[in-house]
């Protein structure tokens, strides 16, 4: 008990976004990192999208990960579906930086992508990854084929990853938090 009033009291807790397409293994990479049971809002699917997958998020995943004693992330998974995208906004209040999952092993997907990351760039000035999730898989996206059809800039980081897997997730995770010190230290060096 008493590590849980010392992080409430001491510790630095974040909010950090986890969005992308339809089916890019958004609800899978929260769940891998984890450390409480994730709070899902998954229903069945009943249109033509249920080939794909047989639940989609309608609302919202919701985890928690410590980094350290001090530090604790909050990951709120968005919805990929565009009839769902009224929560990108709501979850996306007061996140630190956000988590932009592409599916490298279904380059059709990457209008959606686009869609989603011009959402999330006028919503909000925070720093983001792109985590490219199945590149294992035949005919996957590179890294450069997703910089250019996004038209990320330089600075942006493009991360392998596998969903399931905790190391690679936290690899991630790893990479936004140090874009979001990357740009707390330009922003003191430019006051």
């Amino acid at each position: 008990m008493a590590t849980r009033r010392n992080r409430r009291q001491g510790g630095q807790a974040v909010k950090i976004v986890v969005t992308g397409p339809f089916a890019a293994g958004k609800t899978t990479l929260i769940r891998t990192i984890s450390e409480i049971t994730v709070l899902s809002t998954e229903r069945g699917i009943s249109d033509d999208t249920r080939s794909r997958k047989a639940e989609t998020t309608v609302a919202m995943d919701f985890g928690r990960i410590s980094i350290d004693r001090d530090l604790v992330l909050y990951l709120f998974g968005t919805p990929g579906q565009e009839r769902f995208d009224f929560m990108w906004e709501i979850l996306g209040e007061g996140m630190l930086g956000y988590v932009l999952l592409v599916d490298a092993s279904r380059p059709e997907t990457l209008g959606e992508a686009e869609h989603i990351l011009d959402a999330f760039r006028r919503m909000a000035r925070v720093p983001f990854v792109v985590a490219l999730n199945r590149t294992d898989e035949g005919g996957s996206l590179g890294e450069d084929d997703v910089r250019s059809a996004l038209d990320l800039e330089p600075h942006v980081p493009v991360v392998a990853c596998n969903a399931t897997d905790k190391d690679s997730v936290k690899d991630v995770l790893l990479a936004l938090l140090y874009s979001v010190l990357d740009e707390l230290e330009a922003t003191a060096a430019n006051a």
